[in-house]
């Protein structure tokens, strides 16, 4: 009995000796550097990379119509993006991501209205106390001529159910951006950027 059994023994402790000696190389942690643009997504769902593209998507297709020939750099102000999506999404990482685009393409100025209660604070400081020559004068900020708004749209559909190993699903994402003339209240330009993605996960497995 003993003789017949050593053989499984011996696999096992040499399987051990192995898996010890490789220093546990399968159960470690593996952590690398990704593109954020162009890496293999890891679901159907929103990630830093529609992020990045739609954002310059968006801004790109504003900025080849506005501003109007011969207007010359005009003040606009980010009044907020919606999250119309069923997630938890950052939308005003999606508008500093298209305001910076439009500020580094030096055909628009922007005033950020989250720092106007900073501006007046400071402001009524040096008022207070700092020498005439060196502080800043109150009522010199530009007024913008145009807001920009947004909202971020998903739609998800899933197979319906058959006779198959796997499971589809069908991601889409649409991201309106428009600019409002403050004046007028007329939308000036609007434009929907988009990005569709499919996912397939198996029904059997992990």
């Amino acid at each position: 009995m003993t003789t017949k059994t050593l053989p499984w023994k011996c696999i096992v402790a040499i399987s051990a000796v192995c898996l010890l000696g490789s220093g546990c190389a399968a159960f470690r942690i593996s952590v690398k550097d990704k593109a954020p643009v162009g890496s293999q997504p890891l679901t159907a769902k929103y990630d830093q990379s529609d992020l990045l593209t739609l954002a310059k998507q968006a801004c790109d297709e504003l900025l080849a119509e506005f501003p109007a020939p011969g207007e010359d750099r005009p003040v606009i102000v980010e009044m907020g993006f919606q999250n119309r999506t069923k997630s938890h999404l950052d939308m005003k990482a999606m508008a500093d991501t298209i305001t910076t685009h439009m500020l580094n393409s030096r055909k628009v100025q922007i005033v950020d209205a989250s720092l106007r209660d900073n501006l007046l604070k400071e402001q009524g400081y040096q008022l207070a106390n700092c020498s005439p020559e060196t502080r800043r004068q109150v009522g010199k900020q530009l007024g913008a001529k145009y807001m920009l708004t947004g909202a971020l749209t998903e739609i998800e559909t899933t197979s319906g159910r058959q006779v198959r190993v796997s499971k589809q699903q069908d991601v889409y994402y649409q991201l309106t951006v428009e600019l409002t003339d403050l004046e007028t209240g007329l939308v000036v330009v609007r434009k929907q950027p988009q990005r569709m993605r499919e996912a397939s996960k198996p029904i059997i497995g992990w």
